[in-house]
């Protein structure tokens, strides 16, 4: 296994010398969805063989897993292109700390987590020193900067892919992958219940998901309750969940919700998100694996989304699907609406929302088209068959 017996960068580590566990393996998940996913395979390999070592950058569920955190991801997370300054010194101090943790440590392999512009540069010290990755969860590279998937075929040994149409992606590039089914598919499931559930039109139940890193909020949630006002206001019974994240702070949902007081019966959701999907007849999601989420619940959504101007600028120039949400993207075609930057007004979210709730017929067959996904998302078990790759290779590890 790694060099254990190093300098370790955390003085907890030493214990591992002393349980001498076979493998040591690190890893980072830098989101809060990656995190949890991550988890899952934690756990998974643990079940397979339960003498291994884990550390690396994670959150509150890798943590709760048995992982040796070195980073708090939380500091890490963020979305846009110029939104990133704001966010540089955390990026470079975990990237120290996961150079470091690799030279020391030297683990026998490296798991890598979605989050990419990271976790490349992750992946090329991993590879200065010849130590295997990993990639679980890959980046979009098929939507924008392609060009990406070259340094990929060069710094990754193995991609274990969660949506259907990126193995193929991955083939044509000569970069190893599975498609090892999407870690959704096995998480908790109100199917049945939100399948047969009737929308009643006078007294809706409209759940407000503004994302997971606080940046979004501050962006998303201002004009979903604006959009909220305006619904409450034609429809006087009408109901708003606000799904709470654990990966951002209540006091920055409670300061938003402070400014727009009286805009319209409020709750906020701080237990899992899957609470809000049984309780909604439909939501309002800023784009994201959320909205997958939503669709195996088979909950009618709209999809928003805002960066500021330049990311927004700078992304349309790059990007190169036709959808941003991951919905239509599965789906092959736009199936929920999609409104985006400028699009993304109050008054239209509102009146995408009261289209579907005043046309029964649209919101049932959009349930159906939903439900639909579960199918080309893969069976249950995405984390036991990465960790049978993971396991593989560290078995081909030579010593």
């Amino acid at each position: 296994m790694g060099h254990l017996s190093a300098n370790l960068p955390h003085p907890g580590w030493t214990d591992a010398k002393t349980t001498a566990p076979r493998f040591c393996i690190a890893l980072v998940a830098g989101e809060t969805s990656g995190d949890q996913h991550a988890a899952r395979l934690v756990s998974a390999m643990q079940q397979k063989d339960p003498n291994l070592f884990f550390c690396g950058i994670g959150g509150p569920a890798l943590q709760q897993a048995g992982v040796r955190i070195v980073t708090d991801a939380a500091g890490l997370s963020v979305v846009g292109i110029t939104e990133v300054f704001a966010r540089l010194p955390a990026i470079f101090h975990g990237l120290a700390v996961m150079k470091k943790l690799l030279k020391s440590l030297r683990p026998d392999l490296l798991i890598l987590i979605d989050f990419p512009d990271f976790n490349l540069h992750v992946a090329a010290a991993a590879k200065k020193i010849g130590i295997p990755v990993l990639y679980y969860i890959s980046p979009q590279v098929w939507a924008w900067r392609r060009g990406r998937v070259r340094r990929i075929a060069r710094l990754v040994d193995h991609m274990a892919v969660i949506l259907p149409f990126e193995e193929d992606f991955y083939r044509q590039h000569n970069v190893p992958v599975s498609f090892v089914g999407h870690p959704l598919v096995d998480g908790p499931s109100a199917v049945c219940r939100q399948n047969l559930k009737t929308t009643d039109v006078n007294r809706p139940v409209i759940g407000l998901l503004p994302g997971s890193r606080s940046s979004e909020i501050a962006r998303h949630l201002p004009v979903m309750l604006e959009a909220a006002a305006i619904l409450k206001a034609e429809t006087k019974a009408a109901e708003f969940l606000i799904s709470h994240a654990p990966s951002v702070s209540k006091g920055q949902i409670d300061a938003i919700m402070a400014e727009h007081a009286g805009a319209a019966a409020l709750e906020v959701i701080s237990a899992p998100v899957e609470t809000v999907f049984e309780r909604s007849d439909m939501v309002i999601a800023a784009s994201g694996t959320v909205t997958l989420q939503a669709a195996l619940h088979g909950t009618p959504m709209v999809i928003i989304y805002r960066v500021s101007p330049v990311s927004f600028w700078l992304g349309r120039a790059l990007v190169r699907v036709p959808h941003i949400g991951l919905v239509n993207l599965v789906g092959g075609e736009q199936i929920v609406p999609e409104l985006v930057q400028h699009e993304a007004r109050p008054d239209k979210i509102a009146g995408a929302v009261k289209h579907l709730l005043h046309n029964p017929q649209e919101l049932n067959h959009l349930k159906q088209q939903l439900l639909g996904l579960r199918d080309v998302l893969g069976g249950p078990g995405a984390a036991a068959r990465v960790a049978d790759i993971a396991l593989s290779l560290l078995s081909d590890k030579r010593f």
